[in-house]
């Protein structure tokens, strides 16, 4: 049964290598052109036939790999089949899982697995299926029989850790914890444990059952020695005897930790939490680097039961110890005990006297400490908003203090960068005049220019030192911008940014794993939204690849989505190739179903908000779109931000992602569907009425991602339509109710319910309602708009997703009608019923082309309207940084362009090279021409939908003439 020495998959192993070189090398053509001709001599080879299948997956030809693999899977289920080994089973698992039929793949594995039941080698492969699937319940029972077929602890792990999935992810799932505790407790009996690893197992199998005592007695034994770190056993000990309340006992624990660990600040939190009484459900322990990876009040957050004496008592006592602490390590690189030091004083001030002093005491003694360091603004940010208007003034004047501003030093020039950080981080920058912000602006450009030479023989892989400073800069000109509106204000923040990657000259960024995931916000809903389909092709596609991490992401299913739905924009020209796309998705079905609702519950959401700008914490909200309030404090401005970073994940996401997910669906049913209405005699309706059926629910699924119920969104297009009711009520979503509109349109052709009553023949028809909808909303993007050059936040996104969203999706339902028009298949016979043309149909859409046809044209003259010579464009940016007053734009940008002229030597070679490239003209020229690349792009998809559109309105008129 097994493969034997030199052969690959029954195959001699020289004649395979080629083959796999080959695709390693990406070399596609050449690997097919190997793999064909071996076949040609082992016709009947699964492991050949499933190289093919993979090799055709890889050069983008899905169906034909399904068609190769499916064929080797069958080779694999006949009785003559000679080689039957895992190598030929974990290629087809491969491309069986590329393709999403996981389910193929698992099949394999069990019919080979019943075949040979004692073979570990395929066990483990279709153990290794059921984990793709999630398929807990069987992860535990194949494990089970791989340990009593060879009894090998690993194996037994796998069965506890599949029980652990059930317990954590279904209900009811914890009354399997005894069973593993059984089989855990028989092994240690017969084999005892040997890795480290299946004593957390046991420990947390016991520790679930709220066994703190057996845990403990476990951990203090002879088994105890399998914890590698005196530490981590510690921190174990520690977690169990506070959740069995032994909080004296977990007390002195945590301070053994301490003693040896003094910056571990999660272990601190749990040593004053356990000493205050209420460090009962503590999180399982996690290693920290850095004190500002928990909040500071993660294990504190219930009041204590002790009396306000012993409670000061108790953190009088901690204070002697961590003062102990950081008497014993004088390091800078030590930051928790006085960290610590704080978080006491914050618990005095919260049980005692607000006005004491030593609060502000201990965070001014950091400051001093550390205040040099990156981090040390966000390791007290927490504690900076206890602070009253007094402290932080007399915080900031003492930090300003400490430190020479004219000296050039690395600590010098850090202590700056944090008095700063602190400003920004308090918000005060928003409470003080344009005149002060940009004041401070300038000094900080003035700084980062200042201290280059401290950067001079840094490599140039390393960050520059005080680069912090221009973000800051920026920041506060994007503020001054908000304010004032001045445009000026918003180039030269583009400036400072532009200013800095010149004279530090990264390589471009592989962004690879969790951050294609927690960043992909900062630009990939942008791109979405541009004309640049290509660009954001390749884009989306490099997130697509990446999704072995992202089964479970929010994220996953919306790109996933929004590749499927840009590849239909791409493509809606053609007919042809948007069914080609839908078929590779099985129209739609499966995005259907993974966004049903307890799919949607089971999504995680990995987006790093805490990186994004102030101004618009979530991809949804822009502060700057809203007029700029002057008497709002920092603290409600905080607040704000932070209340649209909770609900992101909560509402809006979910809704997006879930309306996305429908889409392609409801284009393939629209498609389907609405053609067969344009004939008069139809031969069989029941396919259609099932269209019909599974439409409405996927309606309605759309409506409330919206907002709505099926009725009230009906009422609102057609209150749109009709002028009823004003677009700009609904303009956050408005193309999804284009769509929308669109999508019923569809629907009320084909379907045998009246989906928008008329009251007369007066009343306007679904087409006629589509028409006016798309006509109104366009032309108010087209009156609001105004020029691109001076208009930040202009409507080109908009427009670009209305043009190639819902029109796309209009036309690709009017092509599907006409093309119902051309004969099919053989003439009727002579008498036999004749398939007439619905005139009155013919004419809805006649009506429909030629509305779209203006709409189109009208959003072609203002894109000329917005083109202009580059030399004209640049005049025009550029004359927004020459303003004579003091106090506007213009004054960072002189000083930009002064000391990029100025040669100092004591810059060094590369940074003064740097400096020589860069101009201001030559940043604002550069986006005078990205953003006629957008002009350009949008014309051309404009272009390409008249040309659509003009021949459509041909065979229209010839159909009806």
């Amino acid at each position: 049964m097994a493969s034997k020495f030199g052969l690959a998959g029954g195959i001699p192993e020289r004649r395979v290598r080629p083959i796999w070189d080959a695709v390693d090398s990406r070399q596609y053509k050449a690997a097919l052109k190997l793999c064909t001709a071996l076949l040609a001599k082992h016709p009947t080879s699964p492991y050949v036939l499933a190289l093919k299948g993979l090799i055709l997956e890889r050069m983008g030809k899905p169906d034909e790999a399904l068609s190769v693999c499916l064929n080797a899977k069958e080779l694999l289920y006949s009785d003559n089949i000679f080689h039957f080994d895992d190598l030929t089973l974990s290629t087809l698992q491969i491309v069986f899982q590329r393709l999403e039929r996981l389910d193929l793949a698992t099949s394999c594995y069990e019919y080979a697995c019943t075949k040979y039941p004692n073979n570990l080698e395929l066990m483990m492969g279709l153990f290794n299926c059921y984990v793709r699937e999630y398929s807990y319940v069987k992860q535990q029972q194949t494990a089970i029989k791989m340990y009593k077929t060879v009894g090998e602890e690993r194996f037994l792990l796998w069965a506890v850790c599949s029980i652990q999935l059930q317990v954590h992810f279904s209900s009811g799932g914890e009354k399997l914890l005894p069973l593993a505790e059984a089989l855990l407790k028989k092994h240690i009996t017969s084999h005892s444990l040997h890795e480290p690893e299946a004593l957390a197992f046991y420990i947390s199998i016991l520790e679930q059952q709220s066994k703190y005592d057996a845990a403990l007695e476990v951990l203090s034994g002879d088994l105890g020695s399998l914890m590698g770190r005196e530490e981590d056993k510690l921190r174990l000990q520690g977690r169990l005897l506070a959740q069995a309340c032994n909080y004296a006992a977990a007390s002195e624990i945590y301070q053994k930790i301490l003693e040896s660990c003094p910056d571990d600040w999660e272990s601190f939190l749990h040593y004053l939490g356990c000493l205050l009484e209420h460090d009962v459900n503590l999180p399982k322990s996690r290693t920290s680097e850095h004190p500002s990876s928990l909040p500071v009040n993660s294990a504190l957050a219930l009041k204590t039961s002790l009396s306000e004496e012993l409670v000061e008592s108790r953190l009088a006592s901690a204070l002697t110890f961590v003062q102990k602490l950081q008497v014993n390590d004088t390091s800078d690189c030590v930051r928790g005990p006085h960290l610590a030091n704080i978080e006491i004083e914050r618990q005095r001030r919260r049980s005692g006297n607000p006005t004491d002093r030593k609060f502000i005491e201990a965070l001014i003694n950091y400051f001093h400490r550390f205040g040099h360091l990156s981090c040390a603004a966000s390791d007290v940010e927490i504690y900076l908003h206890m602070l009253s208007s007094d402290e932080t003034a007399e915080l900031l004047d003492t930090v300003s203090r400490s430190f020479d501003a004219s000296s050039l030093s690395v600590k010098a020039l850090g202590l700056a960068i944090t008095t700063f950080k602190v400003q920004e981080l308090l918000g005060t920058f928003f409470s003080k005049s344009t005149t002060e912000i940009q004041h401070i602006a300038k000094g900080m450009v003035e700084a980062f220019y200042k201290n280059l030479p401290l950067s001079r023989d840094l490599d140039p892989q390393e960050s520059m030192h005080g680069e912090e400073l221009l973000c800051m800069a920026s920041s506060i000109l994007v503020q001054l911008f908000w304010r004032t509106r001045n445009l000026g204000y918003l180039i030269e923040a583009i400036l400072v940014l532009e200013f800095g990657l010149t004279v530090r000259k990264y390589v471009t960024l592989e962004v690879k794993n969790i951050l294609l995931e927690s960043a992909s916000h900062h630009i990939l809903p942008q791109m979405l939204n541009s004309p640049l389909l290509q660009q954001t092709a390749d884009l989306v596609i490099e997130f697509v690849q990446f999704k072995e991490r992202l089964q479970h992401s929010m994220q996953y299913l919306s790109v996933r989505s929004d590749s499927v739905i840009l590849s239909l924009k791409q493509k809606a020209e053609s007919l042809e190739e948007v069914e080609s796309i839908l078929e590779n998705v099985n129209h739609g079905a499966r995005l259907v179903e993974l966004s049903n609702e307890d799919n949607m519950k089971r999504f995680t959401f990995n987006e790093d908000l805490q990186a994004r700008p102030w101004w618009t914490p979530t991809t949804s909200v822009n502060f700057l779109s809203e007029p700029f309030d002057e008497g709002s404090t920092p603290a409600c401005f905080r607040a704000k931000a932070c209340e649209h970073k909770s609900t992101e994940k909560d509402d809006p996401k979910i809704k997006d992602a879930e309306r996305k997910a429908l889409l392609p669906r409801l284009v393939y049913l629209s498609m389907h569907g609405c053609a067969s209405s344009l004939r008069e005699t139809q031969l069989n309706g029941s396919g259609l009425d099932t269209d019909a059926t599974e439409m409405k629910p996927l309606l309605v699924k759309y409506a409330r991602s919206i907002g709505y119920s099926i009725d009230d969104a009906l009422s609102v297009i057609l209150g749109m339509s009709s002028g009823k009711k004003s677009v700009k009520d609904f303009a956050p979503d408005i193309v999804s109710w284009m769509s929308f509109a669109v999508f019923i349109n569809a629907w009320n052709l084909w379907s045998n319910e009246s989906v928008i009553p008329r009251a007369d023949e007066s009343s306007p028809s679904s087409w006629q309602i589509v028409d006016s909808l798309v006509k109104i909303c366009i032309e108010e993007q087209l009156i609001d708009a105004n020029r691109i050059l001076t208009s930040p936040g202009n409507n080109i996104p908009v427009l670009v997703q209305m043009i190639t969203e819902p029109i796309s999706w209009h036309l690709v339902v009017i092509q599907s009608c006409v093309r119902s028009m051309a004969p099919q298949g053989k003439k009727k016979k002579k008498g036999g019923p004749s398939e007439r043309p619905n005139v009155p149909r013919l004419q809805a859409i006649q009506r429909s082309v030629q509305c779209m046809i203006d709409t189109v044209r009208g959003v072609q003259s203002w894109l000329s309207d917005q083109m202009r010579p580059e030399e004209q464009a640049l005049d025009i940016l550029l004359s927004y940084l020459q303003g004579g007053s003091e106090d506007g734009p213009g004054q960072i940008s002189c000083i930009l362009e002064e000391n990029s002229a100025r040669h100092n030597p004591e810059h060094g070679e590369r940074i003064a090279q740097s400096l020589e490239t860069w101009s201001s003209a030559g940043v604002v020229r550069r986006i005078v021409g990205a953003e006629k690349e957008l002009l350009v792009e949008l014309r051309k998809i404009c272009d390409s939908k008249l040309n659509l559109l003009a021949s459509v309105s041909a065979s229209l008129s010839s159909a009806l003439h």
